[in-house]
């Protein structure tokens, strides 16, 4: 009898991962998946949390502890999911964000316009399943919530899904802000599956609420923390200037990597060729682009750059009511004095815009709450609840970024 091969990887926030099947061992190995050791999980989170360095490697390799807990967690209350659906779903959670480009969502549908990251995912799953000869259909199927077993799909994206939980626990350790402790172990325990559907038992009520004000916590304190925004903000802005003066000629403006097909050729049409550019580039690429750029002699360019690798950032506010027109103008006269451009390139230095966080989409997602007589309420409409009446109120605020 042959053994199993076993891996077993020491993690910081879990303690040891467990892989111990082909499938799963192939998915790792792949250079498509090894990609998500240079992309950031929290993009320029680190300018302000300098701990916040770990990679979406390390997220999803914990996305997958969390789903193989939640399995053996619901098979030990008699939900049946066969071995085939137990690593079908664990391969999809592992690939859920292998579409991510560099800097994860920061330059989300700015690299590849118009691209969304699950989209991508799902383009790669399909090309990997072409590789590994039809064994990912299944998790592509639970993936797209196509299979006939929706909770599974609810595993890996639901508003309570072990993505959100691994993120939530994982950007808080390594961030330092402990304001996004959940207790993700107490939630697992707490699932259970009713008519198809993942809900959580009666008893897990107060650890669902400190996992939705713990999401809403982080969110303004680190996600959209307005140093963050500033810097997230300056690279789309680097990226928006490089390609409103790319020219084919211009060879100060070539990086030498996969990054000029996309700045200056990509028709839109994520094919084939175009899948294989984006699976080789990687936040390396952004910032060994951004060194070169911050020498070219477009002033506007040179400027953001240098201003960026030194962490020379915008200055951001980030209010609740709207910037007055009068104090926009002022603003923006006063960096086109300072830096001595023309008007017309202002939206580079000084811009406004939303910031908006829905702790709760009631309309498309539910927390379903399984009471012990068997009746089931959404968690936003259950009397006692800390946070009912804000659950699913958008929180918007308004910001200005401004050079100085």
């Amino acid at each position: 009898m042959t053994a199993v091969k076993r891996k077993i990887i020491n993690d910081p926030v879990y303690g040891f991962i467990t892989i111990n099947h082909p499938l799963i061992f192939s998915i790792i190995a792949h250079p498509y998946y090894q990609r998500l050791r240079r992309i950031q999980q929290m993009a320029m989170a680190q300018l302000v949390y300098p701990g916040a360095v770990h990679t979406r490697l390390h997220h999803s390799l914990g996305a997958y502890h969390l789903m193989s807990n939640a399995v053996i967690e619901l098979r030990s209350k008699g939900v049946e999911i066969t071995d085939e659906e137990d690593i079908a779903v664990k391969a999809a959670i592992l690939l859920h964000d292998i579409g991510h480009g560099p800097f994860s969502h920061a330059l989300e549908h700015v690299l590849v316009e118009g691209a969304h990251h699950e989209q991508l995912s799902l383009q790669i799953m399909q090309r990997l399943n072409e590789e590994l000869d039809g064994q990912l259909t299944l998790a592509i199927s639970i993936f797209i919530n196509q299979y006939h077993k929706p909770f599974l799909h609810q595993l890996i994206s639901g508003q309570l899904d072990v993505d959100r939980m691994d993120y939530l626990s994982r950007d808080s350790f390594f961030s330092g802000v402990s304001e996004g402790v959940i207790g993700y172990d107490r939630i697992l325990k707490m699932l259970v599956v009713h008519e198809g559907q993942l809900m959580v038992e009666e008893k897990g009520i107060y650890s669902v609420e400190k996992f939705l004000v713990a999401r809403r916590q982080m969110y303004w304190q680190v996600y959209l923390h307005k140093t963050v925004l500033a810097a997230e903000k300056m690279l789309v802005k680097i990226l928006e200037r490089v390609r409103s003066i790319y020219t084919k000629e211009d060879d100060r403006l070539i990086t030498l990597s996969q990054l000029d097909f996309f700045l200056g050729q990509f028709n839109g049409r994520m094919d084939n060729n175009a899948l294989e550019k984006f699976c080789s580039i990687d936040d390396h690429d952004v910032m060994h682009a951004i060194k070169r750029w911050s020498h070219h002699p477009d002033k506007i360019l040179s400027l953001l750059c240098s201003r960026f690798l030194n962490r020379q950032l915008y200055k951001a506010r980030i209010q609740a009511e709207p910037f007055g027109d009068d104090f926009i103008r002022s603003k923006q006269a006063q960096a086109i004095q300072q830096f001595g451009i023309d008007a017309k390139d202002i939206q580079y230095l000084c811009f406004t815009g939303e910031a908006t966080n829905t702790l709760y989409q009631t309309k498309d997602e539910r927390i379903n709450i399984l009471f012990k007589d068997g009746t089931v309420k959404d968690i936003s409409g259950i009397d006692n609840a800390l946070i009912h009446q804000n659950l699913s109120a958008p929180v918007k605020k308004f910001y200005i970024c401004l050079l100085t």
